[in-house]
């Protein structure tokens, strides 16, 4: 499956079906992210229930502490 991430073309195995399954497969499921798809701003409790199709545009930010 392809998908648009953070601006560039990513190939996704069609096992990956939602938005958590493809934040855990991005090495991010423990991270805090915010994630917009298709434009539009995902709460946390929906990544779980938000299916992925090929051809979805995501922007996925997660946070970096540091001092």
């Amino acid at each position: 499956m392809e998908l648009m991430i953070n601006g560039k073309s990513r190939s996704v195995s069609p096992d990956v079906r939602t938005i958590e399954q493809l934040l855990q497969s991005l090495q991010l499921g423990e991270k805090r992210v915010i994630v917009e798809w298709n434009q539009q701003i995902l709460q946390k409790e929906e990544h779980g229930t938000t299916m992925i199709e090929s051809g979805d545009t995501l922007e996925i930010v997660h946070f970096v502490g540091g001092g």
